[in-house]
Protein backbone atom coordinates (compact mmCIF):
# COMPACT_ATOMS: atom_id res chain seq x y z
CA UNK A 1 0.00 0.00 0.00
CA UNK A 2 1.22 3.50 -0.84
CA UNK A 3 0.34 6.99 0.28
CA UNK A 4 -2.81 8.06 -1.54
CA UNK A 5 -4.24 4.55 -1.60
CA UNK A 6 -7.21 3.93 0.67
CA UNK A 7 -8.14 0.30 1.41
CA UNK A 8 -11.88 1.10 1.43
CA UNK A 9 -11.84 2.35 -2.17
CA UNK A 10 -9.42 -0.39 -3.21
CA UNK A 11 -12.11 -2.85 -2.08
CA UNK A 12 -14.60 -1.19 -4.43
CA UNK A 13 -12.49 -1.06 -7.57
CA UNK A 14 -13.75 -4.35 -9.04
CA UNK A 15 -17.22 -4.25 -7.46
CA UNK A 16 -20.06 -4.52 -9.95
CA UNK A 17 -23.26 -4.59 -7.87
CA UNK A 18 -23.29 -2.85 -4.50
CA UNK A 19 -26.03 -3.07 -1.86
CA UNK A 20 -25.83 0.24 0.03
CA UNK A 21 -27.91 0.13 3.20
CA UNK A 22 -28.61 2.31 6.22
CA UNK A 23 -27.87 0.35 9.37
CA UNK A 24 -29.56 2.14 12.21
CA UNK A 25 -32.87 3.37 10.98
CA UNK A 26 -34.26 6.77 10.11
CA UNK A 27 -31.80 8.68 8.00
CA UNK A 28 -28.77 6.35 7.96
CA UNK A 29 -29.13 5.66 4.25
CA UNK A 30 -28.90 9.40 3.58
CA UNK A 31 -25.44 9.48 5.13
CA UNK A 32 -24.36 6.96 2.51
CA UNK A 33 -25.54 9.12 -0.40
CA UNK A 34 -22.05 10.57 -1.08
CA UNK A 35 -20.89 6.97 -1.53
CA UNK A 36 -23.85 6.32 -3.82
CA UNK A 37 -22.91 9.26 -6.04
CA UNK A 38 -19.28 8.11 -6.16
CA UNK A 39 -20.26 4.53 -6.97
CA UNK A 40 -22.65 5.47 -9.76
CA UNK A 41 -20.10 7.89 -11.20
CA UNK A 42 -17.77 4.88 -11.41
CA UNK A 43 -20.40 2.84 -13.26
CA UNK A 44 -21.36 0.55 -10.39
CA UNK A 45 -24.90 -0.78 -10.06
CA UNK A 46 -26.21 0.34 -6.66
CA UNK A 47 -29.21 -1.06 -4.78
CA UNK A 48 -30.51 1.14 -1.94
CA UNK A 49 -31.95 -0.13 1.34
CA UNK A 50 -32.68 1.32 4.77
CA UNK A 51 -33.74 -0.02 8.13
CA UNK A 52 -36.73 2.25 8.43
CA UNK A 53 -38.55 4.04 11.22
CA UNK A 54 -41.45 4.66 8.84
CA UNK A 55 -44.80 2.94 9.34
CA UNK A 56 -45.18 0.83 6.19
CA UNK A 57 -48.52 -0.73 7.01
CA UNK A 58 -50.90 0.18 4.21
CA UNK A 59 -48.06 1.42 1.97
CA UNK A 60 -48.20 0.10 -1.59
CA UNK A 61 -44.92 -1.41 -2.72
CA UNK A 62 -43.20 -4.64 -3.73
CA UNK A 63 -42.93 -7.00 -0.76
CA UNK A 64 -39.71 -9.03 -0.98
CA UNK A 65 -40.08 -10.71 2.40
CA UNK A 66 -42.12 -10.20 5.55
CA UNK A 67 -39.79 -7.42 6.68
CA UNK A 68 -38.71 -5.64 3.49
CA UNK A 69 -40.71 -3.55 1.03
CA UNK A 70 -39.52 -1.76 -2.09
CA UNK A 71 -40.99 1.76 -2.21
CA UNK A 72 -40.91 4.49 -4.83
CA UNK A 73 -41.79 8.15 -5.27
CA UNK A 74 -45.40 7.05 -5.85
CA UNK A 75 -45.77 4.98 -2.67
CA UNK A 76 -48.36 6.32 -0.29
CA UNK A 77 -47.65 6.60 3.42
CA UNK A 78 -47.33 8.92 6.37
CA UNK A 79 -46.98 12.58 5.45
CA UNK A 80 -45.21 13.13 8.77
CA UNK A 81 -42.41 10.54 8.56
CA UNK A 82 -41.49 8.78 5.33
CA UNK A 83 -37.94 9.91 4.41
CA UNK A 84 -37.44 7.07 1.95
CA UNK A 85 -40.38 8.19 -0.22
CA UNK A 86 -39.21 11.81 -0.09
CA UNK A 87 -35.74 10.72 -1.17
CA UNK A 88 -37.27 8.86 -4.12
CA UNK A 89 -39.11 12.07 -5.00
CA UNK A 90 -35.85 14.03 -4.79
CA UNK A 91 -34.31 11.57 -7.27
CA UNK A 92 -37.33 11.99 -9.54
CA UNK A 93 -36.90 15.76 -9.45
CA UNK A 94 -33.44 15.09 -10.90
CA UNK A 95 -34.99 12.90 -13.63
CA UNK A 96 -33.76 9.73 -11.96
CA UNK A 97 -36.20 7.03 -10.92
CA UNK A 98 -34.93 5.17 -7.84
CA UNK A 99 -36.56 2.76 -5.44
CA UNK A 100 -35.54 2.11 -1.84
CA UNK A 101 -35.96 -1.16 0.03
CA UNK A 102 -37.36 -0.39 3.48
CA UNK A 103 -36.52 -2.96 6.15
CA UNK A 104 -38.92 -3.02 9.10
CA UNK A 105 -37.65 -2.17 12.58
CA UNK A 106 -37.98 -5.65 14.07
CA UNK A 107 -35.82 -8.31 15.66
CA UNK A 108 -32.83 -10.04 14.12
CA UNK A 109 -34.58 -12.96 12.38
CA UNK A 110 -36.86 -10.88 10.09
CA UNK A 111 -34.01 -8.45 9.36
CA UNK A 112 -31.76 -11.38 8.42
CA UNK A 113 -34.48 -12.75 6.15
CA UNK A 114 -34.88 -9.31 4.56
CA UNK A 115 -31.19 -9.08 3.68
CA UNK A 116 -31.19 -12.63 2.37
CA UNK A 117 -34.17 -11.75 0.12
CA UNK A 118 -32.25 -8.73 -1.18
CA UNK A 119 -29.19 -10.87 -1.82
CA UNK A 120 -31.22 -13.50 -3.65
CA UNK A 121 -32.85 -10.88 -5.88
CA UNK A 122 -29.84 -8.69 -6.70
CA UNK A 123 -26.81 -10.91 -6.00
CA UNK A 124 -24.52 -8.08 -4.85
CA UNK A 125 -20.80 -8.72 -4.74
CA UNK A 126 -20.39 -5.91 -2.20
CA UNK A 127 -22.50 -4.71 0.73
CA UNK A 128 -21.85 -1.36 2.41
CA UNK A 129 -23.65 -0.77 5.68
CA UNK A 130 -23.75 2.91 6.69
CA UNK A 131 -24.05 4.16 10.26
CA UNK A 132 -24.91 7.80 10.93
CA UNK A 133 -22.85 8.06 14.11
CA UNK A 134 -20.19 5.72 15.47
CA UNK A 135 -22.03 3.65 18.09
CA UNK A 136 -21.99 0.60 15.78
CA UNK A 137 -18.41 0.02 16.97
CA UNK A 138 -19.44 -0.41 20.60
CA UNK A 139 -18.80 -4.07 21.39
CA UNK A 140 -20.88 -4.19 24.58
CA UNK A 141 -18.68 -3.41 27.59
CA UNK A 142 -18.44 0.35 27.04
CA UNK A 143 -20.00 2.82 29.47
CA UNK A 144 -22.66 3.68 26.87
CA UNK A 145 -23.85 1.81 23.79
CA UNK A 146 -25.91 4.58 22.20
CA UNK A 147 -28.83 3.03 20.31
CA UNK A 148 -27.46 -0.44 19.51
CA UNK A 149 -30.56 -2.44 18.54
CA UNK A 150 -30.84 -1.56 14.86
CA UNK A 151 -27.10 -1.29 14.24
CA UNK A 152 -26.24 -4.66 15.72
CA UNK A 153 -29.16 -6.49 14.11
CA UNK A 154 -28.09 -5.06 10.74
CA UNK A 155 -24.42 -5.95 11.27
CA UNK A 156 -25.33 -9.48 12.33
CA UNK A 157 -27.65 -9.92 9.33
CA UNK A 158 -25.20 -8.58 6.74
CA UNK A 159 -22.41 -10.69 8.22
CA UNK A 160 -24.42 -13.80 7.30
CA UNK A 161 -24.62 -12.88 3.60
CA UNK A 162 -22.59 -14.64 0.94
CA UNK A 163 -21.32 -11.44 -0.70
CA UNK A 164 -17.51 -11.57 -0.75
CA UNK A 165 -17.10 -7.96 0.40
CA UNK A 166 -19.00 -6.64 3.42
CA UNK A 167 -18.04 -3.16 4.62
CA UNK A 168 -19.13 -0.73 7.33
CA UNK A 169 -18.85 3.05 6.97
CA UNK A 170 -19.53 5.40 9.90
CA UNK A 171 -19.89 9.18 9.72
CA UNK A 172 -20.73 11.72 12.42
CA UNK A 173 -17.93 11.46 15.01
CA UNK A 174 -19.11 13.13 18.21
CA UNK A 175 -22.84 13.12 17.52
CA UNK A 176 -23.46 10.01 19.65
CA UNK A 177 -22.47 11.92 22.78
CA UNK A 178 -26.14 12.97 22.60
CA UNK A 179 -26.91 9.29 23.40
CA UNK A 180 -24.17 8.75 26.00
CA UNK A 181 -21.42 7.24 23.83
CA UNK A 182 -17.83 7.73 25.01
CA UNK A 183 -15.77 8.61 21.94
CA UNK A 184 -12.50 7.66 23.61
CA UNK A 185 -13.93 4.12 23.64
CA UNK A 186 -14.87 4.44 19.96
CA UNK A 187 -11.23 5.28 19.23
CA UNK A 188 -10.19 2.30 21.36
CA UNK A 189 -12.34 0.10 19.10
CA UNK A 190 -10.70 1.59 16.00
CA UNK A 191 -7.29 0.83 17.49
CA UNK A 192 -8.32 -2.79 18.10
CA UNK A 193 -9.52 -3.08 14.49
CA UNK A 194 -6.22 -1.66 13.24
CA UNK A 195 -4.50 -4.56 15.04
CA UNK A 196 -6.67 -7.16 13.29
CA UNK A 197 -6.58 -5.52 9.85
CA UNK A 198 -10.24 -4.56 10.01
CA UNK A 199 -9.72 -0.80 9.68
CA UNK A 200 -10.00 0.43 6.08
CA UNK A 201 -9.14 4.10 6.53
CA UNK A 202 -10.77 7.50 6.93
CA UNK A 203 -11.73 10.14 4.39
CA UNK A 204 -13.47 13.49 4.68
CA UNK A 205 -16.42 15.05 2.95
CA UNK A 206 -15.77 18.66 1.95
CA UNK A 207 -18.51 21.11 1.06
CA UNK A 208 -16.83 21.78 -2.30
CA UNK A 209 -17.22 18.13 -3.37
CA UNK A 210 -20.08 17.48 -5.79
CA UNK A 211 -21.04 14.40 -3.73
CA UNK A 212 -21.33 16.56 -0.61
CA UNK A 213 -23.39 19.18 -2.46
CA UNK A 214 -25.84 16.53 -3.64
CA UNK A 215 -26.00 15.02 -0.14
CA UNK A 216 -26.79 18.44 1.32
CA UNK A 217 -29.46 19.05 -1.32
CA UNK A 218 -31.15 15.67 -0.79
CA UNK A 219 -31.10 15.96 3.00
CA UNK A 220 -32.39 19.53 2.93
CA UNK A 221 -35.22 18.49 0.59
CA UNK A 222 -36.38 15.74 2.93
CA UNK A 223 -36.04 17.87 6.07
CA UNK A 224 -38.28 20.49 4.43
CA UNK A 225 -40.78 17.77 3.56
CA UNK A 226 -40.74 16.49 7.17
CA UNK A 227 -40.18 19.62 9.29
CA UNK A 228 -41.30 17.91 12.49
CA UNK A 229 -38.75 15.09 12.12
CA UNK A 230 -35.36 16.53 11.10
CA UNK A 231 -32.32 14.28 11.36
CA UNK A 232 -30.10 15.16 14.34
CA UNK A 233 -27.14 13.36 12.77
CA UNK A 234 -27.79 14.89 9.35
CA UNK A 235 -28.14 18.46 10.59
CA UNK A 236 -24.98 18.02 12.68
CA UNK A 237 -23.01 16.77 9.66
CA UNK A 238 -24.31 19.66 7.57
CA UNK A 239 -23.13 22.05 10.28
CA UNK A 240 -19.69 20.44 10.25
CA UNK A 241 -19.56 20.68 6.44
CA UNK A 242 -20.38 24.36 6.77
CA UNK A 243 -17.42 24.91 9.11
CA UNK A 244 -19.51 25.42 12.25
CA UNK A 245 -17.91 24.48 15.57
CA UNK A 246 -19.08 23.83 19.11
CA UNK A 247 -22.60 24.08 20.52
CA UNK A 248 -24.41 24.84 17.24
CA UNK A 249 -28.06 23.77 16.86
CA UNK A 250 -29.99 23.47 13.59
CA UNK A 251 -33.06 21.78 15.00
CA UNK A 252 -35.28 22.26 18.03
CA UNK A 253 -34.88 18.53 18.73
CA UNK A 254 -31.45 19.22 20.28
CA UNK A 255 -32.36 22.35 22.26
CA UNK A 256 -31.51 21.92 25.93
CA UNK A 257 -28.54 19.65 25.20
CA UNK A 258 -24.96 20.60 24.47
CA UNK A 259 -23.60 19.65 21.04
CA UNK A 260 -20.00 19.49 19.90
CA UNK A 261 -20.04 20.19 16.18
CA UNK A 262 -16.52 19.54 14.91
CA UNK A 263 -14.60 18.86 11.65
CA UNK A 264 -14.38 15.12 12.44
CA UNK A 265 -18.16 14.84 12.03
CA UNK A 266 -17.86 15.02 8.24
CA UNK A 267 -15.30 12.21 8.13
CA UNK A 268 -16.05 8.61 7.15
CA UNK A 269 -14.47 5.81 9.16
CA UNK A 270 -14.40 2.58 7.15
CA UNK A 271 -14.13 -1.00 8.38
CA UNK A 272 -14.37 -4.63 7.36
CA UNK A 273 -17.82 -5.53 8.66
CA UNK A 274 -16.91 -9.09 9.62
CA UNK A 275 -14.03 -7.80 11.75
CA UNK A 276 -16.47 -5.50 13.55
CA UNK A 277 -18.96 -8.34 14.06
CA UNK A 278 -16.29 -10.59 15.57
CA UNK A 279 -15.55 -8.03 18.30
CA UNK A 280 -19.14 -7.89 19.55
CA UNK A 281 -19.64 -9.52 22.93
CA UNK A 282 -23.36 -10.15 22.44
CA UNK A 283 -23.99 -10.57 18.71
CA UNK A 284 -24.86 -14.28 19.03
CA UNK A 285 -27.34 -13.52 21.81
CA UNK A 286 -29.62 -11.47 19.57
CA UNK A 287 -29.94 -14.13 16.86
CA UNK A 288 -33.07 -15.67 18.39
CA UNK A 289 -34.99 -12.39 18.49
CA UNK A 290 -38.00 -11.92 16.23
CA UNK A 291 -39.34 -8.57 17.45
CA UNK A 292 -37.81 -5.23 18.33
CA UNK A 293 -38.96 -5.68 21.91
CA UNK A 294 -37.14 -9.03 22.16
CA UNK A 295 -34.05 -7.45 20.65
CA UNK A 296 -34.12 -4.61 23.18
CA UNK A 297 -34.71 -6.95 26.12
CA UNK A 298 -31.87 -9.28 25.06
CA UNK A 299 -29.40 -6.40 25.01
CA UNK A 300 -30.75 -5.09 28.32
CA UNK A 301 -30.25 -8.48 30.00
CA UNK A 302 -26.75 -8.74 28.57
CA UNK A 303 -25.85 -5.35 30.01
CA UNK A 304 -27.47 -6.16 33.37
CA UNK A 305 -25.31 -9.28 33.72
CA UNK A 306 -22.06 -7.63 32.64
CA UNK A 307 -19.40 -8.19 35.30
CA UNK A 308 -17.43 -5.10 34.36
CA UNK A 309 -18.42 -2.05 32.32
CA UNK A 310 -15.71 0.40 31.35
CA UNK A 311 -15.92 3.80 33.05
CA UNK A 312 -16.25 7.02 31.12
CA UNK A 313 -12.96 8.26 29.71
CA UNK A 314 -12.26 11.75 28.43
CA UNK A 315 -10.07 12.19 25.38
CA UNK A 316 -6.91 13.72 26.94
CA UNK A 317 -6.10 16.35 24.32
Amino acid sequence: MKLGQLPFFDQLQDSQTVLLAGAGGGFDLFHGLPLYFWLTEHKKTVVLANLTFSNLYGVVGTQLSEAVMEVSADSGGSKYHFPEKHLCQWFRNRSEERTIHCIHRTGYVPIRDAYQALEERYKPDTVILVDGGTDSLMRGDECGLGTPQEDMASIAAVNELKAPKKLLACIGFGVDAFHGVCHAQFLESVAALIQTGGFLGTFSLMREMCEAELYRDALTHVIKAMPEHPSIVGTSILSALNGDFGDVHRTERTYGSKLWINPLMSMYWAFDLTAVAKRSLYLDRIKETATFEELTETIRRFRFNMVEIKPWENIPV
